[in-house]
């Protein structure tokens, strides 16, 4: 079975969340399985050094991770339009596959969760997109097929899908949200599994 990389970083939960309804909707297409990982915190002040494994959630990404994907779903909550830092230190480190091009053909698609409605979600979605156009990855969007984006209150655009988990991060994943998830899941292990077929 081929698999997606549904790579994240969440500080509250939300993204989390996003993450295992994208990974849900990859293994609702027949022959794709998703992969959840995610990424350790850093310091400013010296190097941080966490447990191998972490005392919750999905295990800590390693460069094999991304080099084996069929497709890369990344997640982060948006940091002043921008994904935050534990994500975008580990992205610095995937030189040797820019350099041996491993990434080259493989589609990708972003995520992203913010206090705010207006917080930066497309524009943290955006941040996320370079470094994968480096990598000369296929990036996938959220197609206006699904009706959810014309009628969402919250998260939604099709740059990715996004939440709005509200300042004081209490809010749930809306009923839209969830169902955009699922439909990007889909989407992403669709578009990886014919790609996979025409090789």
């Amino acid at each position: 079975m081929a698999e997606i990389l549904v790579l994240y970083y969440s500080r509250h939960g939300s993204t989390a969340a996003m993450a295992r309804l994208i990974a849900r909707g990859v293994e609702e297409v027949p022959g794709m399985q998703a992969r959840l990982r995610t990424v350790p915190e850093v310091s400013t002040v010296c190097e941080a050094v966490a447990d191998p494994v972490p005392e919750q959630g999905a295990p800590y990404v390693e460069l094999g991770d991304l080099q084996d994907c069929a497709g890369l779903a990344l997640g982060s909550p948006t940091r002043f339009g921008n994904m935050a830092a534990p994500l975008k230190y580990f992205i610095d480190s995937t030189s040797p596959l820019w350099l041996s091009g491993h990434l080259i053909g493989k589609p990708a698609m972003a995520f992203t969760s913010t206090s705010s409605l207006h917080g930066g979600q497309e524009a943290t979605l955006l941040s996320m997109m370079l470094p994968l156009l480096h990598h000369g990855m296929l990036l996938t969007g959220l197609p206006y097929s699904e009706v959810d984006l014309l009628h969402t209150r919250s998260g939604g655009t099709p740059y990715g899908v996004s939440h709005y988990n509200g300042a004081d991060n209490d809010q749930a994943i809306s009923e839209e949200e969830h169902r955009l998830c699922l439909a990007q899941g889909r989407h992403l292990a669709k578009i990886a599994k014919r790609l996979g077929e025409e090789q």
